[in-house]
Order: C-alpha cells, then sequence, then structure tokens
C-alpha cells in the first residue's frame, strides 16, 4: 500500500519516461488527475485519460522532444506526508530560470508557481518538476 500518492505518481512518470515508455498506468485520484492536467498543460504530458467502470485507472502518456528525450528530467519531492510545506504568493520562486514549474495545491485548485504568483494565492508546495 502506498502512503503517498503524489511521490509515486512522479516518480512513476520518471522512471516510465527514462526507459522510453509511451504510457503509465496508475490508480485513479482526483487528485492525482488535477495533477496530471496541470502537467499536461505545462507540456511535460502530452495526453491524460480515465478508464474503468468498477475500477477506474488513470492513463498518463508522455511527452518526449524531437530527439527523443524525455521533457521531465528530474522532479525534487517539497511536501511530504511527513512534513507538509505551505508557501505564500512571495515564497513561490519559478524553477531553473523558468525552464520547470512548481506544482503547489492552493485553494483554488492545483497551481504552477507562475500562475499562483499572478493569483496572489498561496498553498502546499507538492513538488518542482524540470
Amino acid at each position: 500500500m502506498v502512503t503517498d500518492r503524489v511521490g509515486d505518481f512522479i516518480i512513476r512518470l520518471k522512471n516510465a519516461g527514462a526507459i522510453g515508455t509511451q504510457q503509465v498506468s496508475l490508480p485513479y485520484s482526483a487528485h492525482l488527475e488535477a495533477i496530471a492536467k496541470k502537467l499536461q498543460q505545462l507540456g511535460f504530458v502530452s495526453e491524460v485519460s480515465s478508464s474503468g467502470n468498477g475500477k477506474r485507472t488513470l492513463e498518463v502518456v508522455l511527452a518526449y522532444d524531437e530527439q527523443g528525450n524525455h521533457k521531465i528530467h528530474d522532479v525534487k519531492r517539497i511536501s511530504k506526508p511527513g512534513r507538509r510545506l505551505y508557501v505564500s504568493t512571495r515564497e513561490a520562486h519559478g524553477v531553473k530560470n523558468g525552464l520547470g514549474a512548481s506544482i503547489l495545491s492552493t485553494p483554488k485548485g492545483i497551481l504552477s508557481d507562475k500562475e499562483a504568483r499572478k493569483d496572489r494565492v498561496g498553498g502546499e508546495a507538492l513538488f518542482q518538476v524540470w
């Protein structure tokens, strides 16, 4: 049983990209689907869908560049189950000079660091991706 669903999710994406897998399937969660859709908007994932009647699964199609390299180079988990980390609007910094993104869980939903600064809202810093 996995206790950190978000950590498991981002590591699955990173590992699947490292071996060149096109698609990742994992147990469905509305929170994970929102995170995956945000990664799709940022260009790190190409497609997100859910399937199944009784036991739903989340299907994520990974994005690759023209040379065949995975767009997710690395991830860093910030807020963990044993230590939650919350940031204000001023503390939501960019990642790798704008090449990456910090994903936040806010009262307005899942937002990137740029969107959080624009909307002037803080929240739980989930992870950084670049």
